[in-house]
């Protein structure tokens, strides 16, 4: 048996806090406020940002494994939050099915605060991970590529939202 995959991407944001973050996060069914190539998240079972929860998430930011370039087809995953830490700002999720080529998969998102020294200020580091079953035709530094480019994005809008709504 193949060893699991795993990676992990991080981003820095200087104009948004980890306690102003971590609610986006915590709003479970509603990841495609912020995350760009994804159409559509809602709830499906549960309470929003309880663990236990499951959600329904398609776009097009991971291919599924069944479609080529002659015949795309959206990707879609059901994932259930697994663990939430508000302390740490750390929660965990799984893929409980999907359309992708995941047969195992575990994402954990933390929201580290991050004093600048010597600014009034404080920023913040999102760090995502994942552990993964190999997925066959799949290179996971290609993966691991999709990730860093999609929190990239996502914390930017993330980051906005926060900073224009201090001006308000």
């Amino acid at each position: 048996m193949e060893p699991k995959w795993e990676g992990k991407v991080s981003t820095k944001l200087t104009k948004a806090r980890a306690d102003q973050i971590w609610p986006l996060f915590l709003d479970f069914f509603n990841l495609h406020k912020w995350f760009p190539s994804l159409a559509t998240c809602y709830g499906v079972h549960g309470i929003n940002g309880q663990t236990g929860c499951i959600r329904y998430c398609s776009g097009c930011s991971i291919s599924p494994s069944a479609s080529n370039e002659n015949n795309p087809q959206a990707s879609w995953s059901t994932e259930r939050l697994i663990s939430v830490d508000h302390v740490q700002r750390c929660l965990s999720y799984e893929i409980v099915d999907n359309n992708i080529g995941f047969k195992s998969y575990v994402s954990t998102v933390k929201i580290v605060p991050e004093d600048n020294e010597g600014e009034n200020q404080s920023g913040c580091v999102i760090e995502w991970g994942f552990t993964v079953d190999p997925v066959e035709g799949w290179v996971l530094d290609d993966l691991v590529k999709k990730y860093d480019m999609g929190l990239q994005r996502m914390a930017k809008r993330m980051e906005d939202a926060c900073y224009s709504s201090l001006d308000k």
